[in-house]
């Protein structure tokens, strides 16, 4: 059955009169055509009916939308009011929430913007009886999907009171980099954010034959060409609306599983990475929904002889880069070592599926490192061993870990933490590791 959806009073639709008459069934051609050829007598258009909005039921995909220049109209030429779409993350720490409000005029700073609350029992953050969550906004992006001066706000959740609920972990992340020590050592990241998209209505890989596998893996990784590459247009669109937003992407590709992708954000510095990765996860969201496709951050998607979906993080510090920084890199490894358990728990839900000892991981339970081996939980690149200085790359966070917890946790470990000279001594030996 056709459907129409009409702005209240703004616009009028030419459709005839007897329209409501017509059979039960009516397919989209039979109702483009009434659109394009309507029978009744053309009549003066009011001034204010500048738009019209159609929507028509699909065969595919329920209604198609046909409100392209609804959302596209640029509201700046008429006010200098702007909406401001407030981006929080729920209480399964993994899941994205947002809402939006009209601010009076532009903002250049979060701290221009007022801080708002949410229903927290709706998003298993806060009980019914004391439901209220108050945001803080923390990072604005531009907003890529309503253009114009309009924003992305990434916030952080707190009680009434101002302290900061379990959830939030941005609140620790920003006293790990205030830390005097960490400012200092100006900490670099690196972020390779890896996902795979599902068909809608099947949860099974984009590309993939419905209950069924494509050939072995080998011909997808970076590949091009329909029969290996699935989901090219929605990692364009992502990459293209990221750079809009101002969030520091710095490359995408295909990955090793058909129907799984990669982009990368960074280098950014300190609490940064992780506000760029959830503004860039929050529209990766926006566009699978758009393409009716949806993103899974699940570590181990398919079961099998497939590669998992990881989030490396390439990390390095001011002293790193200098001269002589091999040293200090190796320095880090021996820390990152004595706290592998602490790392690991942190590191994302369901992960030890994914660090298995196999599909270029390292075995969750055995901490290793080595030079251009993406079979350790610490790689070193060819080129750092070379020059003496460079960064090091974690292999072992999960595709849904969360970034304010990864990257604080290097920094803390790396950078605040002091081993006693004995453990330090062991792991040394244990790694075969001469600092």
């Amino acid at each position: 059955m056709a459907q129409m959806v009409v702005p209240t009073m703004q616009c009028q639709m030419a459709i005839p009169s007897n329209s409501i008459k017509a059979k039960p069934i009516m397919t989209p051609r039979m109702w483009n055509s009434l659109l394009l050829h309507p029978q009744r007598p053309r009549t003066k258009k009011s001034s204010n009916s500048t738009f019209k909005v159609l929507a028509v039921k699909s065969e595919n995909d329920g209604v198609v939308s046909r409100l392209e220049g609804l959302l596209n109209m640029d509201i700046t030429p008429y006010t200098d009011k702007i909406i401001a779409e407030y981006i929080w993350i729920g209480g399964t720490g993994i899941d994205i929430r947002s809402k939006s409000r009209t601010i009076p005029k532009p903002v250049e700073h979060p701290s221009e913007l007022p801080k708002w609350n949410y229903d927290g029992s709706s998003t298993g953050q806060a009980p019914g009886e004391d439901s209220e969550v108050i945001l803080y906004p923390q990072a604005i992006f531009k907003d890529p999907f309503r253009g114009g001066n309009n924003i992305l706000v990434i916030c952080d959740s707190y009680t009434p009171s101002g302290e900061p609920i379990p959830t939030n972990k941005r609140y620790r992340a920003a006293q790990i980099f205030s830390e005097q020590k960490v400012i200092n050592e100006i900490p670099w990241y690196g972020i390779e954010q890896e996902y795979t998209l599902l068909q809608r209505n099947v949860k099974w890989p984009l590309g993939w034959p419905v209950g069924g596998y494509p050939g072995p893996q080998g011909p997808y990784y970076c590949s091009v060409g329909a029969d290996k590459s699935f989901g090219r247009d929605i990692s364009d669109a992502h990459y293209k609306a990221c750079l809009y937003a101002g969030i520091n992407i710095s490359g995408t590709n295909g990955e090793v599983m058909p129907g799984q992708w990669e982009y990368q954000v960074g280098p950014s510095v300190g609490i940064e990475a992780g506000d760029h990765i959830w503004c860039s996860r929050y529209i990766l969201e926006r566009i699978t929904e758009q393409a009716g496709v949806v993103l899974s951050l699940d570590p181990k998607p398919i079961e099998g002889d497939w590669n998992g979906a990881g989030c490396h993080t390439n990390y390095s510090t001011k002293s790193m880069r200098e001269d002589g920084g091999f040293e200090v890199i190796k320095k880090a490894i021996l820390n990152l070592s004595l706290r592998h358990k602490e790392h690991i728990s942190a590191y994302g839900e369901g992960n030890e599926r994914r660090l298995t000892g196999k599909h270029e991981t390292a075995s969750i339970n055995t901490f290793s490192w080595g030079v251009a081996n993406r079979g350790c939980s610490i790689r070193v690149g060819r080129e750092t061993e070379a020059k003496g200085k460079g960064y090091l790359e974690d292999r072992r966070p999960a595709s849904n870990m969360d970034p304010y917890v990864v990257t604080s946790l290097l920094a803390e470990t790396t950078i605040l933490w002091e081993p006693s000279l004995e453990s330090e001594a062991l792991a040394a030996k244990k790694l075969q590791l001469q600092v």
